[in-house]
Parts: C-alpha cells; structure tokens; sequence
C-alpha cells in the first residue's frame, strides 16, 4: 500500500538521497578536470567529452527510463539504476585511459537519467495535487545542494587523497539510497502495461542528443558555427518526425504512443513545462558564471568558491519548500510568477556588481535569486505534474525532466557567448603580440595568466573590469527571460488546480496502480 505519514516523506527522503548521488558527480567532475587531464593522459577534446558524453547520455536515456518505470515498475527500474550507478562511479575511479573513463561516463549518464526520471515518477504517484509542491520542493533542493557540495568535497579530496575518490564516494550514497528504496519506496507501474514504442524511442532520444550536442558546441564554439547549427537543425527535424510519428499512433485503433499528446492540450502541464525550463535556464546560467566570478575575480580556489554558492543552494531551498503554502493561498499562476520577479529583483541587484564587491553583496542578491527560482520552479514543476495520471507518469516525468535538462544548456551556452562577447570586446590587447592577444581574449583565466607573466597591473586590471562587464551583461539577459517567465505565468497559468483533480490524484498499490473512480 502506499505509505502514509512520516513514512511516505521517509521515502521522498531516500528518493532524494538518491538524486544527490547524481548531482554530486556532476559537480565534482568541474573541479576535476585538471587532475584527469594528466592522470588519464587525456587530450582537450577528450576533455570535452568527459563532460559531453554524460550529457547527452542522461538526455537520450530519459523518456526510454520513464517508458520501462511503467512497463516493469518504477521501483525496479531505480533499484537497477542505483547498481549501475554505483557501478559506473568505480569505473570512473578505476578507469585506466580516457576511453575507458567515457565508456564509465555513458554508462552514469543513462543511469542517472533513470534515477532522475523514476525519482520524479515516483514522487508524482506518492503525493496528491495538494501536497506535490512541498515534495517537488524537497526533491529540487537534493538538486541543488550537491552543487556546491561537489566543488567543495572534490577540492578537499583533491587536495588531499587520491583522485578516485571523488567518484567512489558516490558508490556509498547510492547503496544507501538503494536500501532506502528498497526499504520504503512501494513498487508502482502501469495496471496495463504499455507497449514499447521503438520509433518514439529512437525518435525522440535521437533528436534530444543532437540538439543537445549542437548546443553544447554552441558553447564552445559559437552559435555560427557549423558544428553546432548542424546537430541543432538534425535535431529539431528528428523531434518534428517524433510529433508527427507520436500523432499517427495515436489516431490509429490501439495505438500506443510514447508520449500522450492530449496532455499539451492542458495549459498546466504545456506551460508548467514550459516555465520550469524558463526557471533552470536563467538560474543555471547564472550559476555558471559564479563560480568564474568567484576564483578568476575573487582569487578564490574550487572550494571556496562552492562555499560562496552556498547562499543560492539556500535561497533554492527556502523557496521550493515553502512553495506549497505559498500556492494554497495564491494559487499557482501568483506563485509562479512572484517567484520570477523576484528573481527579477536579484537579478537587478546583481547588474550593480564590480570587481571590488565582497562576500555580502554576492550573498545578498544570489539568495534573492534563488528563492525566486526556488519558489517558481517547485510550483510551476507542480502544475505539470499534477496532469499525470498513474497509467503514464514515467513518460510523463521524463518528458519534463528531458525539457528541464536543456534549460541549463541553453542557460550555460547564451548567457556563456553573452558573457564572452562582452569580454573579448573590451578588454585591453595594447601592445600584446597576436598569441598574447589570442590567449587574453580567449578566457579570463588565460588574460590573468597572461596579466601575470607581464608583470602588467593594467592588463590585470583590464582583464577583470572587462569580465565583470560580460557578467553584467549576461545577468541582464537572464533577467529579461526572467520578466518574460512573469508574464508568461500571468497570461498562460491556471490559477488554482480544479478541485476535482485532488480527487482524481492517483492512489499506489503495491505491484500495480490504480485511479480512484471518477
């Protein structure tokens, strides 16, 4: 049966603990990558794909893990995701090249896209409409802890043990969210138990990896660039096939599409959607370019600057676990859209930042962000879910989750050439020669390096009065997509869930779901 009271919130907690697991490795792999780069004796594009190739995993494996949740069971299925997670972290540690450690990388990325999908799936079918904010709170905020908990774990490991423990110590946490799961999760799947929709499958995960990988490249070089315009366009017209493939199965008698295409006829689930990807994008952007404000600007190592993220991980926090009283009493569109303007307000705050600003004035205006975010993700996450039925939530979930793994690409990839294009276009090249100039203009770090061997303070001066000024300019970005999330709320959000979809909220049984009767 499904566990009721202290034991059911218990169960989220191993659910989440479980999510830490995979955000933990993420974040450990940034600080990282200097390490592995002589230890693996890997090259600058295998770099790249260290990172890449768990990326496009998580996001190819995401509506596959959330179609065989409710054919076999979502409990099943993140139990063997849990193993192959612990797995795939001890062939990070042991890797002996590079190849190897990305093979091990593949293998974390389609494992955490389960955990992820099935985590989410599993809170949607435990918690009704009334209570799912204050869940998807607690499983946001699992998000968004290890982030600053990986920089500062991995920097301390990597100070002071040998490198592979930053990946085994994932293998703990996940065999102690696996015995948590075990232990209190109940097993719920489809009580019929849908067919396997190879085309959607090859479809849809096809198209997600090439636009993702197009952006991506956009990061690195360019979003005029072949190598990212190419995947994005082959991307987009493999999604387009997936819609037109998933219409035709749905017209045809007993059809079984992989995605419900009736659910975006419902403006909480299409823009409950669309605004959490609205939420990731800006905040994850933002979040990418602290960590290069905190140690290029700051003079700060990895895990000081994790330290310094702390007080957005806090703002997220505060605002995802008090989402729900907030929506009881103002309902979802008010929600959702205060908690973007005041995003919208940090943000401002946060275009006021110079070289010189301390610890207090970043604290200040991360948390308010923060809390925005917090507070407009949990509930617009909430409104989509609650769209869900028991029969499809894995599918369901994992089409969110898909959607929401793009925002911080996209964040990372636009506001990241925002900041770069602003950078490279102020900062001082007089009297450097062409490879000087090249390596100043290609990074912060390189104008420091570069400051530095010349002895030069107003190069060094340029290069970090030229930096604020990008991130200045990307957090301004940032905070016009965060206006245009408000307005979105206003105008496309339902402003209460229909009491009658409480009632109709589905019930868990062990080994099967049901509907309450309608």
């Amino acid at each position: 049966m499904t566990p009721t009271g202290t034991r059911r919130w218990w169960a989220l907690g191993a659910i989440s603990l479980a999510v830490l697991a995979i955000t933990l490795d993420v974040t450990v792999l940034t600080v990282a990558l200097p390490t592995l780069a002589g230890a693996l004796k890997a090259s600058e594009s295998q770099l790249q794909w260290f990172v890449t190739a768990y990326t496009l995993a998580l996001v190819a494996g995401m509506l596959p893990a959330g179609l065989l949740g409710d054919r076999y069971g979502r409990k099943a299925v993140m139990v063997c995701a849990l193993v192959l997670f612990a797995a795939g972290s001890a062939g990070c540690a042991f890797a002996p090249n590079a190849e190897v450690f990305i093979a091990a990388r593949v293998l974390l990325g389609l494992a955490g896209a389960a955990m992820i999908v099935l985590a989410l799936s599993i809170v949607t079918v435990m918690f009704d409409e009334a209570e799912r904010p204050r869940a998807v709170g607690i499983w946001g905020a699992a998000n968004f802890i290890g982030l600053p908990l990986g920089p500062i774990l991995g920097g301390w490991i990597l100070s002071n043990a040998w490198w592979g423990w930053i990946f085994l110590m994932n293998v703990p946490v996940a065999l102690v969210g696996l015995i948590a799961v075990v232990a209190l999760v109940p097993e719920s799947r489809s009580a019929k138990r849908p067919s396997i929709d190879f085309g959607g499958v090859i479809l849809s995960s096809a198209g997600l990896v090439a636009v993702m990988y197009g952006v991506v490249q956009a990061g690195s070089n360019g979003w005029g660039s072949l190598n990212a315009i190419l995947p994005a366009l082959v991307g987009l017209v493999a999604l387009a096939g997936f819609v037109l493939w998933e219409r035709r199965l749905t017209e045809r008698p007993g059809g079984q599409p992989l995605v419900d295409l009736s659910l975006f006829g419902s403006r909480s689930f299409t823009w409950g959607i669309v605004l959490s990807a609205f939420g990731v994008f800006g905040l994850f952007g933002v979040m990418f370019a602290l960590p290069q404000y905190f140690q290029a600007i700051m003079g700060l190592d990895p895990q000081g600057s994790g330290l310094r993220l702390l007080p957005v991980v806090g703002g997220l926090i505060i605002g995802a676990v008090t989402a729900d009283r907030v929506a009881a009493r103002a309902g979802a569109k008010l929600t959702v859209a205060a908690g973007f303007a005041l995003v919208v307000a940090g943000l401002a705050l946060g275009t006021t930042m110079t070289a010189t600003s301390g610890d207090r004035f970043m604290a200040l205006w991360t948390l308010v962000v923060g809390a925005g975010a917090g507070l407009g993700f949990a509930t617009a996450a909430s409104a989509a879910l609650v769209e869900l039925s028991a029969e499809r939530s894995g599918v369901g979930s994992a089409l969110l989750q898909a959607v929401i793994k793009l925002g911080p690409a996209f964040g990372a990839s636009i506001l990241g050439s925002v900041l770069n294009s602003t950078y490279g276009s102020r900062v001082s090249l007089a009297g450097l020669t062409a490879q000087a100039a090249a390596t100043v203009k290609g990074s912060v770090f390189g104008g420091l390096t570069v400051a530095r061997q010349l002895n030069s303070p107003e190069l060094l001066a340029s290069v970090r009065t030229a930096f604020v000024a990008g991130m200045d300019d990307a957090v301004r970005v940032a905070a016009v997509v965060a206006i245009a999330a408000v307005l979105l709320a206003l105008a496309f959000l339902p402003g209460r869930i229909r009491a009658a979809q409480i009632a109709d909220a589905p019930r868990v049984q062990t080994g099967r779901v049901s509907e309450s009767s309608k």
